[in-house]
């Protein structure tokens, strides 16, 4: 398959990415939430009773793994990563090393993780990834971004891209503009059209081939803690007007973030924008939260239930798929609930 083709594939139409990706640390926080230990074999557990979900053949496309877990082998006996490509989904993997400190701006940071990638990439791709993920990440505040932030962001961004086209897999671009903060959805177009611009000049500069790209970007939408709030058609028309602005045309797939959004919002914000989808591009979902949530608390409940997480993590999917399709409705939701 060419990366255009692996592209679309993870984001055809009823299709999206499921972002299982939580560092170790992450994933400690979400278990703690729900009283489960924080083990290796946990973790395993987790995951794998949602990769091999019937789920997973009609509503995922791809999914993003950690170190650990695309190194594991599942306790039915295939590998994680021979587990997902079974079920028609191909797999990936998180190769930053994370949002560090950024000198010369203390509030703001720039992701690691270029040293020794091209190495890294070769191990990953011998383990059946064949695409990749880098999040930047930028904080809206009392003049933040910088602009140095934003530079150096989009420059990591595009140097990872390059290496990961070098190595025959498709890269997942992800400049995450994040919603904490009292902004209202104004700022977040504004902030979002300047780090997307110079993202893709830096991309156009290390000669990054757009076809064989997914960008993972936020919906624009108002502050968590913004007095202002706004409908999911007002943030569907802002989050289209910004993409056909700024993303180039060649992108094949958009699979958008939920960010801190709730189960439903995330749903709810993607169908309308997928309703009034005008462009070329395979619009759907790259969600974390956006799809464990609910399986997350099923695995607190009977870490042994597989039927009830499975059943929860398969209306998620569900869902979003449709979302993706611009064919969600609240009815549909409650139905499916019922």
């Amino acid at each position: 398959m060419t990366l255009e083709e692996i592209a679309k594939k993870m984001c055809a139409k009823g299709k999206g990415i499921l972002a299982a990706d939580e560092s170790t640390g992450t994933i400690a926080k979400r278990f703690k939430s729900i009283n489960v230990e924080n083990t290796e074999k946990n973790r395993l557990i987790f995951r794998q009773t949602l990769f091999s979900s019937k789920a997973m053949k009609n509503y995922i496309g791809g999914v993003i793994l950690f170190d650990e877990t695309i190194k594991q082998k599942t306790t039915v006996g295939p590998t994680v990563p021979e587990l997902i490509s079974k079920n028609e989904a191909i797999p990936g993997i998180k190769v930053d090393k994370g949002a560090k400190p950024l000198a010369g701006s203390s509030e703001e940071t720039v992701t690691e993780g270029l040293d020794g990638l091209r190495e890294r990439l070769k191990e990953y791709y011998k383990l059946g990834a064949r695409f990749t993920k880098w999040r930047a990440v930028y904080k809206i505040g009392n003049k933040l971004p910088s602009s140095q932030s934003i530079k150096s962001n989009a420059h990591a961004l595009a140097r990872y891209a390059a290496l990961v086209q070098e190595a025959n897999m498709v890269p997942i671009v992800e400049p995450e503009v994040l919603m904490d903060g009292p902004h209202n959805i104004d700022k977040c177009y504004q902030v979002t059209t300047d780090v997307l611009n110079e993202c893709y000049n830096e991309l156009e500069n290390h000669k990054v081939d757009l076809k064989g790209t997914i960008l993972k970007p936020n919906m624009i939408i108002p502050g968590s803690s913004s007095t202002k709030k706004s409908s999911s058609e007002e943030i569907a028309k802002k989050t289209l007007d910004c993409l056909k602005k700024n993303v180039p045309s060649e992108v094949t797939g958009i699979a958008f973030l939920s960010g801190g959004q709730s189960e439903i919002e995330a749903s709810k914000n993607l169908n309308e924008i997928n309703k009034i989808n005008d462009t070329n591009f395979l619009i759907t979902f790259s969600y974390g939260r956006g799809l464990q949530a609910s399986a997350l608390k099923a695995f607190g409940n009977d870490q042994n239930n597989q039927n009830n997480i499975q059943k929860a993590f398969g209306h998620r999917a569900k869902m979003n798929g449709l979302s993706s399709k611009g064919e969600w409705t609240e009815n549909l939701e409650k139905e499916a609930l019922a």
